[in-house]
């Protein structure tokens, strides 16, 4: 079988960045597994991974447009140390969720504190960044029909709670 929209897809791979070291890894012990065409992988690294078969190795360079995005300056931003609950200890590199302008849940990251502001960031951590993946496709198969209405792959077992 080949890879191809609706198909799920187990991988081992090695992510690495611009400077060789390693952001992420899923080992064959350990795999990653997703459903290909259902957007739940960098789309620079989906459209690399079309057509391959069960055991096919592959190193896919993906550039920030394709992978996690361009740094938005527009999400980077300083606010006031009092719109956080005081009981909050905040420290750089922490990360909490909030509602962005358009409603919706944004991941910010603590850039930086300096006396009452703090600088966040609403960038993917990966934003900008050349992502570099060493890929191994462990297996492929047809999706279930749960799987399919899901939009998403289950686990080995065949089930997957929501």
């Amino acid at each position: 079988m080949t890879i191809k929209n609706g198909m799920v897809v187990t991988l081992a791979y090695t992510l690495t960045d611009a400077e060789g070291d390693v952001i992420d890894k899923a080992d064959a012990a350990d795999p990653f597994v997703y459903m290909h065409g259902a957007h739940q992988i960098v789309p620079g690294l989906e459209s690399q991974l079309e057509g391959l078969k069960v055991g096919a190795k592959k190193k896919v360079t993906v550039g920030a447009s394709e992978g996690y995005g361009e740094v938005d300056p527009e999400l980077q931003m300083h606010v006031k140390r009092t719109q956080f609950p005081a009981e909050m200890e905040l420290e750089v590199g922490m990360q909490f969720e909030a509602s962005g302008a358009d409603g919706t849940d944004v991941l910010f990251t603590v850039l930086e504190l300096v006396g009452d502001q703090v600088k966040i960031d609403g960038n993917h951590p990966l934003a900008g960044e050349i992502l570099h993946f060493d890929v191994e496709v462990v297996s492929v198969r047809e999706a279930t029909a749960e799987e399919e209405q899901h939009g998403h792959a289950h686990g080995p077992d065949g089930h997957h709670h929501h």
